[in-house]
């Protein structure tokens, strides 16, 4: 159900940052080189026949995103929609290095509403290893989802530990480590515009 609803909004070429903005300044401390911009763009949509008869069964998609760096992909995509759209929200913390995830998870906020019988879509910023995003998977089958799918904005082929079915890839990128359109380090960075490489001695 959800395969027939979704479009996903990339757009090649990082977005200018405005004069002034405190991510510019940002930028200049540590030169970020481009890696791919993401802005909003038209998406394909169902055709109208197909958009009535979903609007005629009260379909509404049912979007879990990953806090926090998911915020902003889930705000464009959510606006994109043709049908309503019920956001839930899961912060989850996996151990590991500051670059890299173990795949041993906690969850630090869990959903506010009951996923049993609902069609999931769960929305992600950035794939790795893939392994925090397989648990959340299996998290949310085990509450009793009807399906789970997954978009994402960005994946890092080069770093998956396990194989994750994902519905929707914006960009793949190379195994750097990025920031700006929601992603960050250590709180910075999250609202570039762009999405961009960190230099490594920032956080080596």
């Amino acid at each position: 159900m959800i395969r027939a609803l979704m479009g996903f909004i990339v757009a090649s070429g990082p977005a200018p940052l405005e004069p002034g903005h405190e991510a510019a300044a940002a930028q200049r401390d540590h030169p970020l080189p481009p890696v791919g911009g993401v802005r909003r763009q038209h998406l394909p949509t169902l055709g109208v026949e197909e958009q009535q008869a979903l609007l005629a069964q009260d379909l509404t998609a049912n979007f879990v995103g990953v806090l926090k760096g998911a915020v902003m992909v889930m705000a464009d995509l959510s606006r994109a929609m043709q049908i309503p759209v019920q956001m839930d929200w899961m912060a989850v913390s996996s151990y590991g290095s500051v670059t890299q995830s173990s795949g041993v998870v906690r969850i630090l906020k869990d959903l506010d509403a009951d996923v049993l019988g609902r069609h999931v879509l769960i929305v992600e910023d950035i794939i790795d290893s893939g392994l925090t995003l397989s648990w959340l998977v299996g998290n949310l089958k085990a509450r009793g989802a009807a399906s789970v799918e997954i978009v994402a904005l960005l994946r890092k082929p080069a770093a998956a530990k396990v194989e994750v079915d994902v519905m929707l890839v914006g960009f793949d990128i190379p195994n750097e480590f990025v920031v700006g359109y929601g992603l960050d380090y250590a709180e910075r960075y999250r609202t570039l515009k762009g999405v961009a490489i960190l230099a490594p001695k920032v956080y080596s």
